[in-house]
C-alpha cells in the first residue's frame, strides 16, 4: 500500500509556567506570567500528516431469473409460470435466502387469441458460493422458458460505511505511529492529541478487467466492482520530554 510522504512540524517554546518576557513591552506588563490562550499558543507540538487506503470487495450478489410463455387459455398460462416460479423460490430458499432478499413480479397481457404471462424474480445472494449452486441447479432443472440472469455484484451501505470509518482510522493510526518515532528521534515523549482533522477522503470504483486486459475467472469476477477509499488527516499532538512521565518521589 502505497502512502504519500508525510511531513513533521515541530515548534518548541517555553513552558507555560514560564515568566513571560518581551523587550518591547513596557516595564509593567513585563514579567507578567502568560494568559491561558497565550500559553496555548505556545504549547510544544508535533504536526503530522497521516494517509491510508483500503479496497472493499462486494458483499451481495443480485441474480435475476425471468420466466416467459403464451398459451391461448388463461389458466394454462398461469399454471405453467406458477409451477416454475415455485421451483425456483424453493431452490433459492434452500440456498439460506431470505424472504427480504427476494422480489417476484409478474405481468399478464393478450395479444389476439393468445395470453403472454411473464415473470421476474430478483434474488440477491449474500453467500456467492450458494448463489453459484443455485444459478448451476436452476439452469440444469429447468427448461429454456426460463432465463438465469449472470450476477451483478455491488457493496452493501452498511459495508461501504465501514471502509469509510476503517480507512480514516488508519490514517489517524499511522499519523501516530510516524509522530511517536519522530519524538523518538528528537529524544521527546508524545503526548496527548489536541487536533485532529480530516483534510481529503475519496472513493473510486477499480474495474480489474480494464486495467489488466485479460478475461478473469468467476471467482476473480467478484474483484471486478472492488470499491476503495482513501484518507488524509491532520494531527497535532502534544510534545513533553521524556523525563515528564518518570514519577517523582
Amino acid at each position: 500500500m502505497a502512502h504519500s510522504p508525510s511531513h513533521v512540524f515541530a515548534t518548541v517554546s517555553p513552558n507555560a509556567g514560564d515568566v513571560y518576557r518581551d523587550e518591547n513591552e513596557s516595564g509593567f506588563n513585563r514579567g507578567r506570567k502568560q494568559t491561558p490562550s497565550r500559553a496555548q499558543s505556545n504549547a510544544r507540538v508535533v504536526q503530522m500528516t497521516g494517509c491510508a487506503e483500503l479496497s472493499c470487495p462486494p458483499d451481495r450478489a443480485s441474480v435475476t431469473i425471468s420466466v416467459k410463455n403464451s398459451k391461448e387459455n388463461v389458466i394454462d398460462v398461469t399454471n405453467s409460470i406458477s409451477r416454475r416460479l415455485e421451483y425456483i423460490l424453493q431452490t433459492v430458499r434452500q440456498h439460506d435466502v431470505k424472504e427480504e432478499n427476494i422480489t417476484v413480479t409478474k405481468h399478464l397481457q393478450r395479444e389476439e387469441e393468445l395470453f403472454h404471462m411473464q415473470a421476474e424474480v430478483l434474488v440477491v445472494f449474500l453467500d456467492f458460493e450458494k448463489m453459484e449452486q443455485a444459478r448451476s441447479v436452476l439452469i440444469e432443472k429447468l427448461d429454456k422458458i426460463v432465463c438465469v440472469g449472470a450476477p451483478y455484484y455491488s457493496h452493501s451501505a452498511e459495508s461501504l460505511s465501514l471502509l469509510r470509518r476503517r480507512v480514516c482510522l488508519e490514517a489517524v493510526d499511522n499519523a501516530r505511529l510516524k509522530a511517536s518515532e519522530a519524538c523518538c528521534i528528537l529524544g521527546q515523549a508524545l503526548g496527548r492529541p489536541l487536533l485532529l482533522r480530516e483534510e481529503e477522503s475519496r472513493e473510486w470504483m477499480s474495474d480489474q478487467h480494464e486495467a489488466t486486459g485479460f478475461h478473469l475467472t468467476l471467482h476473480q469476477k467478484t474483484g471486478v466492482t472492488l470499491v476503495s477509499a482513501s484518507s488524509r488527516v491532520f494531527v497535532t499532538f502534544e510534545l513533553r520530554p521524556k523525563n515528564s512521565n518518570r514519577r517523582k518521589f
